[in-house]
């Protein structure tokens, strides 16, 4: 069974997705913003999900989390699931 180590970050909109994003990518870092602006609980942990199956995320989520190839640590999304949208930074597939 495939595993996977993942951060995220979870909000409202697509445009609030996109702002963040254009955020890392000039340096700011994930799991600061991710305390600061995720709607999720694990915000508290900068966005960290930990390891998780193949199948435990919903389905959007996980496919953007196994297309992946884990040496690509480029950040993900936004990625529309029943929740919002989110921004993911892949930490490993296995």
């Amino acid at each position: 069974m495939k595993t996977a180590a993942a951060l995220h970050i979870l909000v409202k909109t697509e445009s609030e997705a996109n702002a963040l994003k254009a955020k890392i990518e000039k340096g700011a870092n994930f799991s600061d913003l991710a305390k600061k602006h995720s709607m999720c609980p694990s915000k508290k942990q900068g966005g960290d999900l930990g390891e998780f199956k193949k199948g435990a995320m919903v389905k959007p989520f996980d496919q953007a989390v196994f297309s992946k190839g884990s040496d690509d640590k480029s950040v993900i999304g936004p990625v529309k699931t029943r929740f919002g949208y989110h921004l993911i930074r892949v930490l490993y597939t296995s």
